[in-house]
């Protein structure tokens, strides 16, 4: 059963120019107990989508979706109080820069006991007196920090990045959400610490159910942790699928690109061998290429790229390209998700 269920998210922000569509009819489902990883580069918009479903949104931004559920809630029909009641108990997010959102005025212990909610206390009446305290210790526990004591009695600016990340995850985890949103939960972390987190959060997984959406900008790193992984480039959805079918056969360049812009170290580099890269930048938003966004990097973009790309769906494996790659059209038969176009017919290019 879904979770979350997005179909034809759009996200318009006005600018002096005019408004700009950030978020071009972007999908997301999201399964109970599944870990959903949410990938692109920087500018993607991966961030906006995590903020929009965790309700930190700002006032100029214009959202539509054919279907916006969580839970078989309609989010986007309820009213701000009772969407932000939902979301409270329910819905809980990491930040990238967990040190800028917590309140540098206040020590960590008792940040951390005011993000405790009463409704979670599961004891006899007469253990309630100092539950909160003996909680937040336990959470500190939880995410990996043995000397909860300095931690408590520190000040946000007297923590490492690494602490910061993990009081941040212990407070997420307060309210025992049923949907974690973890936004670039390693960005600013060592190696080792990163792979702590990481494991962390799919423990939560395993163990007490929780369905997470991480976001992320490297494929490689989240791969052992997600379900499923969906890539994101400039507001448009370019594929979605299971962790290992993604990485055996993608059928977006996009995803190739990502794929390998990091090094197999397993195998040895030959004498001035070039990395994997991928030309071009992202472009801004007051110059947003027509159809897909994603043609004027593509080394396979063709004319027809001026047209959005179809999204076609085969079994669960879902992509939008005009011409897709390790994709044989004789092998399959092809199920349009949008409207019926039939695929081109130019030879893989693999």
């Amino acid at each position: 059963m879904a979770l979350l269920d997005i179909r034809n998210l759009n996200i318009e922000i006005k600018t002096p120019t005019g408004r700009v569509k950030i978020i071009d009819g972007v999908n997301l489902t999201l399964n109970n107990g599944d870990i959903l990883g949410l990938v692109g580069e920087s500018g993607s918009g991966k961030s906006l989508i995590a903020k929009v479903i965790g309700n930190a949104i700002k006032e100029d931004w214009i959202i539509t979706a054919d279907r916006f559920r969580f839970n078989d809630v309609e989010l986007l029909k309820l009213s701000p109080t009772q969407r932000r009641k939902l979301v409270g108990k329910e819905i809980s997010m990491i930040f990238q820069d967990p040190l800028t959102c917590l309140d540098p005025s206040r020590k960590i212990g008792k940040q951390l006991i005011q993000h405790i909610p009463n409704w979670t206390y599961r004891g006899k009446w007469w253990h309630w007196f100092g539950w909160k305290k003996r909680r937040a210790i336990e959470l500190l526990h939880r995410v990996g920090i043995k000397n909860h004591k300095d931690i408590m009695a520190s000040y946000p600016n007297e923590l490492t990045e690494g602490e910061g990340q993990k009081v941040m995850i212990a407070i997420a985890v307060a309210n025992q959400p049923r949907l974690l949103i973890a936004d670039e939960p390693t960005n600013a972390l060592e190696s080792i610490t990163a792979r702590q987190v990481f494991r962390l959060l799919s423990s939560m997984n395993q163990n007490q159910g929780t369905s997470i959406l991480l976001v992320s900008n490297d494929i490689p790193s989240v791969s052992d942790f997600c379900h499923t992984v969906s890539v994101l480039y400039c507001g448009q959805n370019t594929e979605s699928a299971p962790t290992q079918i993604l990485l055996e056969s993608p059928h977006h360049p996009y995803t190739k690109a990502l794929i390998h812009s990091v090094p197999d170290f397993t195998q040895p580099f030959g004498f001035k061998t070039k990395l994997g890269t991928l030309e071009g930048t992202v472009p801004l938003l007051e110059q947003m290429p027509m159809g897909c966004r994603f043609g004027p990097r593509c080394p396979f973009s063709q004319k027809q790229c001026i047209k959005k790309p179809t999204r076609y769906r085969i079994k669960q494996h879902e992509f939008s390209c005009h011409f897709p790659i390790n994709f044989r059209e004789k092998q399959i038969k092809e199920t349009v998700i949008n409207t019926p176009l039939t695929l081109s017919t130019e030879p893989n290019k693999d």
